[in-house]
């Protein structure tokens, strides 16, 4: 017998007795599924056994780790079906490209054609599995043995991934006769996986699955063509330089091709950059150039390249940062935890931007503030300005994309540009790289680099940093003349020369070491990359140093 505490109640069980067991006498007490646990101290999935005295602690579905294993659970369930609907031997390949809003964008290739019907009839299919409660069974596999199963399934993305993998052995999914391989943990079975829509979607199809704030809930799909638009040029472009997952990537950098792809990829950045140039000159009324995007975009970057581009058709740019115009501390707005709000568009003094705004836009000499962060006041040290006929303004704040920001402003005058690190490159064709995580890395490496800040402290307050983007950002992307997405293919290889070390010192006793431990796995799956072999220039500079510009 084993003895079990469950939160704050102890209970005995067999030996050999699976954790599901244990759970679904506590389910009762949550409103939310609980997809994992937590046993002494280590995330254990539910079809795992008891085998000592431990005391556990329940993952739902609301928390990352556990949104993130539903959202795993479904696509392996989704691949299973199609397979059943179309027969293995019909699909050549079938990959997860990437997310937009709730939905992951899938593209298909095969013998077998891809309508809706089909759609319909998988659809059905993930029903009936659901209602089968198919087991998800997880087994550890020698690397060598993996790379041949997966050849043989012509899995030639993990095939190359493997290839560089340094441990011993695999551990390997199976949902009947399906075989895959995923990063991260699995639910116990296919009855977990209630919530999901499958539909047409461009030339693919789209799968969507519930909010992690709302778990049990298909809302439906917003779509935003603008950011799909962005996100397939990506994905299109990877596919174009062989650079499409990570497997590709280490083999870029161990076959020394990887200079070639960082030359012309910053060489297409640059194009794109001068294109947003162009469109701006081209309209002719343009006075306010809109810079917003989340955390860790490389906007500071981009500001001085755009600026630079506009330069070489005779304007002549000037920075200008909405932070300046923050009101003074004591009257920024709080949370509802009572802390200040920083990132809230109240926590700007909007009529005196606008005032300022529209008296340079008429010619008329205008002192712009400084916002001192130690004292928390705005400051007017006698920096003045007026426009010309060829002055422009490059202005970069969160709320740039927000019209309430710049409502007395007339329409034709602005110019708005919405900047983000949108991931481009998956580990493999059924397991993605979320977009958040390529900007984590950006931010903890630095901010350890320029502000002495811990990886712990950047994990710690990255929820709340999500928080203001979903509110503040997002909701307004697509009201963007132009979407620049900033992400180079390779630099997760360059960053993990810098992040390892920070992930290393987060304690085994910290709140943040398991979202530590699972950056630090997913880091072993890339070859490292010589930072010195990136251009000084490059937006990957803003973030580990080197940068041309005063970032």
């Amino acid at each position: 017998m084993a003895t079990i505490k469950f939160l704050e109640e102890s209970r005995e069980y067999p030996a050999g007795t699976t954790f599901e067991k244990v759970v679904d006498e506590f389910q009762k007490d949550y409103d939310d599924t609980i997809a994992l646990v937590v046993e002494n101290g280590k995330i254990r999935e539910l079809f795992k056994r008891v085998s000592k005295d431990c005391e556990l602690k329940p993952i739902t579905y609301s928390s990352n780790t556990g949104h993130k294993t539903y959202c795993r659970s479904a696509i392996m369930m989704m691949l299973k079906a199609f397979d059943d609907v179309l027969g293995r031997e019909n699909i050549e390949r079938i990959k997860v490209e990437f997310v937009i809003a709730d939905g992951y964008y899938c593209t298909y290739k095969g013998k077998a054609k891809l309508t809706a019907d089909v759609i319909v009839k998988v659809k059905e299919r993930m029903q009936a599995l659901v209602k089968e409660n198919l087991p998800f069974i997880k087994e550890s596999t020698q690397t060598d043995e993996a790379i041949k199963l997966f050849a043989d399934r012509g899995f030639n993305d993990k095939v190359s991934l493997f290839k560089y993998r340094r441990s011993s052995t695999v551990n390997v999914y199976k949902l009947g006769d399906y075989v895959d391989y995923y990063y991260g943990y699995m639910l116990p079975s296919t009855g977990y996986v209630k919530w999901f829509d499958i539909m047409p979607y461009d030339d693919g199809f789209m799968l969507v699955l519930p909010n992690k704030n709302a778990p049990k809930e298909i809302a439906p799909f917003d779509d935003r063509k603008t950011l799909f638009k962005t996100l397939k040029e990506s994905t299109d472009l990877g596919e174009k330089l062989n650079v499409s997952t990570v497997g590709e990537l280490n083999d870029a950098i161990s076959e020394g091709r990887i200079n070639d792809l960082i030359l012309v990829q910053e060489a297409l950045q640059e194009r794109r950059i001068s294109e947003i140039a162009r469109d701006i000159v081209d309209r002719g009324t343009v006075k306010f150039v809109l810079i917003a995007g989340p955390s860790s975009s490389g906007k500071t970057s981009f500001s001085h390249r755009l600026s630079i581009q506009l330069r070489t058709y005779g304007l002549k740019p000037h920075p200008i940062a909405c932070d300046d115009y923050y009101v003074n501390r004591v009257d920024t707005p709080r949370d509802k935890d009572g802390n200040y709000d920083f990132e809230c568009l109240e926590a700007i003094d909007i009529p005196k931007f606008n005032e300022d705004m529209s008296a340079l836009l008429n010619g008329e000499l205008v002192e712009l503030p400084h916002f001192n962060f130690k004292t928390g006041l705005r400051e007017y040290n006698g920096n003045y300005l007026q426009l010309e006929s060829d002055d422009i303004l490059v202005i970069e704040g969160i709320h740039g994309l927000n019209d309430k920001l710049t409502e007395q402003l007339p329409s034709d005058s602005k110019y708005k540009i919405y900047i983000s690190a949108l991931t481009s490159i998956n580990i493999d064709e059924h397991n993605r790289i979320p977009t958040t995580d390529g900007r984590l890395f950006r931010r903890m490496v630095r901010d350890a680099r320029t502000r002495g800040t811990t990886a712990q402290n950047t994990i710690k307050m990255w929820p709340s940093v999500r928080r203001g983007e979903e509110n503040n950002i997002f909701p307004f992307q697509e009201n963007a003349d132009a979407m620049f997405n900033s992400i180079l293919l390779y630099e997760l290889a360059a960053f993990k020369t810098y992040a390892e070390p920070l992930l290393f010192q987060i304690p085994k006793d910290a709140p943040e070491y398991f979202e530590a431990k699972r950056l630090l796995k997913f880091l072993e799956y890339f070859v490292a990359l010589d930072p010195k072999v990136v251009p000084n220039n490059s937006l990957c500079r803003e973030f580990i140093g080197g940068s041309f510009f005063p970032v």
